[in-house]
């Protein structure tokens, strides 16, 4: 299901050089999504509609609540979604709007002690405590040996994928592409995390987590939640678009990660592991 933007027929005012004039525009839609882990509420989050599938199993994959496939028994989604994906079951006769259901098969190693509310600005809401952010994160591997020149060109495709932002000026974009520059995987969402677990979902689906050999592109900055939600997922190289903030940084450092920051035009900055890059 492609990412959709707001229904059609919104027109606004525009002041532009001192006069009024009407005209039709495009603003991104953002939407509630029910989470529920074996029938009790987990999460309500805010996201663009699309990929709901993906954006659910990214976030559990990222909470450490299912790491494999094989940790779910079923996965049970809104008829109103419209979401079908091979390899999961999916029963589209639920009634309630924006809504999915999963049954684990087994007990999931870690459970959120509490419901949470992730909006579209906040990726680590249901976090009862520092500490919990950094659970189960590893040292990285060597990864990815990767040309710097290539690393704008990857910003390039990055917003060529982007559909939407294109028609809406609103959303955030993840692309996960190899280390040749091809592309992997490209979503769109109003939350850039939400985008990031997207991606990862499509990975868990396609079983190549870990995405130890892939490169991260994000636009915006890069805060904590993104960078530790690539640590998680295995991925050595996260680029981003805009400004890491200190607690991304210092998250990468201390996991080995590459983090390049800035990547505008044929210019960067890299905050950590920079031996990744090459020329």
């Amino acid at each position: 299901m492609m990412t959709r933007p707001a229904a059609p027929g919104l027109r606004v005012r525009k002041w532009d050089a001192g006069r009024w004039s009407e005209a039709p525009d495009a603003v991104v839609t953002e939407e509630p999504l029910q989470l529920m882990l074996d029938g009790e509420p987990l999460s309500v989050v805010m996201r663009t509609p699309g990929q709901d599938i993906e954006l659910a199993l990214g976030l559990f994959y990222a909470e450490g609540i299912a790491r494999s496939l094989d940790a779910i028994k079923s996965l049970r989604i809104s008829a109103e979604s419209g979401e079908s994906d091979p390899g999961i079951h999916v029963d589209a006769s639920i009634v309630e709007s924006n809504h999915i259901d999963v049954r684990m098969a087994t007990r999931p190693p870690r459970k959120p002690e509490r419901s949470m509310l992730a909006s579209s600005a906040c990726g680590v809401c249901g976090a009862v405590m520092i500490e919990d952010l950094r659970r189960d994160l590893a040292k990285l591997q060597d990864g990815p040996s990767v040309d710097a020149a290539l690393l704008p060109r990857l910003v390039e495709r990055l917003r060529s994928g982007q559909g939407v932002f294109e028609r809406t000026g609103g959303l955030h974009a993840a692309g996960l592409f190899t280390a040749s520059g091809e592309e992997i995987c490209v979503r769109e969402d109003v939350g850039r995390h939400n985008a990031v677990d997207k991606v990862v979902g499509r990975m868990l689906l396609e079983g190549r987590l870990p995405a130890r050999d892939a490169i991260l592109v994000v636009s915006g900055r890069a805060g904590y939640e993104i960078v530790q939600k690539a640590i998680t997922a295995g991925i050595a190289v996260v680029a981003a678009v805009g400004a890491p903030s200190s607690l991304a940084v210092a998250l990468a450092r201390e996991f080995g990660q590459t983090l390049v920051g800035f990547l505008r035009g044929e210019r960067f900055n890299v905050y950590s592991a920079p031996e990744r890059l090459t020329r």
